[in-house]
């Protein structure tokens, strides 16, 4: 029997593939088993640092190629975490960008305190040091016992972590100089307590924390918000991931709701750009309006 013969031109197509070709497939083939198999969507984020990163996890596991590490992740689940792990961009610290917290306390805290009670959402929290910021803030307030501060990551792991509130001691210094930025009414230090280079946030400040795992990108809106702060998320998404989270975000602010974004994220360029007010443009803090 005559072998089959292939459609003409398509080995001279395959011949002509580049290796940055070639590289681009495997990695959209990654992209896709993941989110097929464990409905973790990274397929819209910024391709030079989702590169990036997946070839640091080929090299730490010891492999040759994207191909060998999706065949991997695949199959152990213990690897799709470590890949995950690698994927999501874990930056932030107590208090950070001091101000927008100083403007927060001002500004916001006294349309708050008309609210009989306060819902909070920390979107993409990451290791938490941004909802403890925010406890502390409310504690000192007086706001806190009639607030639920909702903290989400798609991590379980960055989730463990930061329900156990446990940070480097060595970072004490730079965030109670943050601390003191933000308008912080007491000793940094009254908050934690210290242990083997360790410190611990005193369990007071996570009563009213629910720490729970969310996707932002395939998962849907849970609840309606007084606040939403997501910061330094978006930024790491493509323009059509950034509609889809924009819109999660619209459906889960209330009229006259605050959304707090990073430094570097806007909503100027989405369709919901005429539905909020720019409060101040210098902390990227929005209050919707319709």
């Amino acid at each position: 029997m005559d072998k089959p013969k292939q459609p003409s031109g398509v080995l001279e197509q395959l011949r002509g593939f580049s290796d940055e070709e070639r590289e681009k497939v495997e990695i959209q083939l990654l992209l896709e088993g993941m989110f097929r198999l464990y409905g973790y969507d990274f397929r819209n984020y910024s391709y030079p640092s989702l590169r990036r990163r997946i070839w640091n996890r080929v090299y730490a596991e010891r492999l040759q190629s994207v191909s060998e590490l999706q065949a991997k992740v695949l199959h152990d689940h213990e690897s799709m975490k470590r890949l995950v792990s690698e994927l999501v961009i874990h930056v932030t610290e107590m208090f950070r960008d001091p101000r927008m917290f100083a403007y927060f306390r001002k500004h916001i805290v006294p349309i708050l305190r008309n609210l009989p009670s306060i819902r909070i959402w920390h979107a993409g929290c990451s290791s938490g040091e941004e909802v403890y910021s925010m406890a502390i803030l409310l504690h000192e307030e007086g706001l806190y016992d009639r607030t639920t501060l909702y903290a989400t990551d798609m991590s379980e792991d960055v989730l463990e972590y930061a329900q156990a509130g446990t940070y480097p001691l060595n970072k004490m210094r730079e965030y109670t100089k943050n601390y003191i930025i933000a308008g912080g009414k007491n000793e940094f230090s009254k908050y934690y307590s210290t242990s083997d280079n360790a410190a611990t946030f005193h369990s007071v400040l996570s009563n009213n924390i629910v720490f729970a795992q969310h996707n932002l990108v395939t998962d849907r809106s849970f609840n309606e918000f007084h606040v939403i702060l997501c910061r330094n998320v978006m930024i790491y998404f493509n323009a059509d991931l950034q509609t889809r989270v924009h819109e999660l975000i619209y459906e889960s602010l209330c009229k006259s709701g605050f959304l707090v974004l990073g430094d570097k994220e806007t909503i100027t360029f989405t369709k919901y750009s005429d539905c909020y007010e720019l409060v101040n443009p210098q902390e990227k803090l929005y209050c919707k309006r319709k």
